[in-house]
């Protein structure tokens, strides 16, 4: 498994951008495909975007694609979500996941979750 811990989260109006950051812990973060999910209050867990551990393949949920970028930088062990146009209905908490495999929509297939970081948008 691998440590991981996001950041980046906040208040920001509809239209605009926030940029989430997940920081992994040991060597071997660059094997691991990471993911994003969200999951707003009293809504089930969804998945948002993820990024294969080559950084050759992405998946966007389809409510967020042409708005959210996903990339990485194994130099920093860190994997970024690029938020921009940012709608209320965004509004969540948005956690970070690792599997040592090929990406997934389905969350039980990752092993490694952060803690989560809340995103606001107000209308």
């Amino acid at each position: 498994q691998v440590h991981l811990r996001e950041s980046g989260g906040g208040l920001v109006q509809a239209g605009g951008s926030l940029r989430l950051s997940c920081a992994g812990s040991g060597r071997t973060f660059s094997s691991y495909s990471i993911a994003w999910f969200r999951q707003a209050p009293g809504k089930e867990r969804e998945f948002v975007a993820a990024l294969s551990w080559s950084g050759g393949s992405t998946r966007y949920a389809d409510s967020v694609k042409g708005r959210f970028t996903i990339s990485r930088d194994d130099a920093k062990s860190t994997v970024y979500l690029q938020m921009n146009s940012l709608k209320p209905e965004d509004t969540a908490a948005y956690y970070c996941a690792a599997t040592p495999g090929d990406p997934s929509d389905y969350d039980l297939w990752y092993d490694s979750w952060g803690q989560g970081t809340q995103v606001t948008v107000s209308s």
